[in-house]
């Protein structure tokens, strides 16, 4: 399972390519998950996207993509081991939290209306929840 921040929407975006291209997971953004029956704290879902598989403990930022890309098979399984690499995942680790960091600033389609990293809209009231009823699939699926 994918649980990610719903209120972001370069998140949002991500997760939704990673539904079009990589295994079927659930995707679920950590504002509708369960989150302490599945291990995890709000500090550790706001601070990056998390890979929860029950029985094992969640796995965090570029790990947590690494593993869906090894979960998906040949090819993504080849991408998914060169990120774990011990001379890749340190700058990987440094690139995720770059982006992270800076995820309301970086332009692009999901800045088109709809969630924008949990910056309030115009009228300051809280961005629009990135799921759909029933929490488990991206909002942004019409841009295929």
């Amino acid at each position: 399972m994918i649980v990610y921040d719903g209120d972001c929407g370069f998140c949002t975006w991500a997760v939704s390519l990673g539904t079009r291209w990589l295994a079927p997971v659930p995707v679920v953004p950590y504002q509708q998950a369960p989150l302490p029956s599945l291990g995890l704290s709000l500090a550790e879902v706001s601070a990056a996207v998390q890979w929860v598989v029950p029985g094992s403990p969640p796995v965090a930022g570029h790990r947590a993509i690494a593993a869906w890309l090894l979960a998906s098979g040949f090819p993504w399984s080849v991408a998914g081991r060169v990120l774990l690499l011990p001379v890749v995942s340190p700058v990987a680790g440094w690139i995720y939290r770059v982006i992270s960091a800076n995820k309301g600033r970086i332009p692009g389609p999901w800045r088109r209306g709809g969630p924008r990293c949990g910056t309030p809209g115009p009228s300051g009231d809280a961005p629009a929840r990135a799921a759909t009823a029933g929490g488990a699939t991206p909002a942004h699926e019409g841009h295929r």
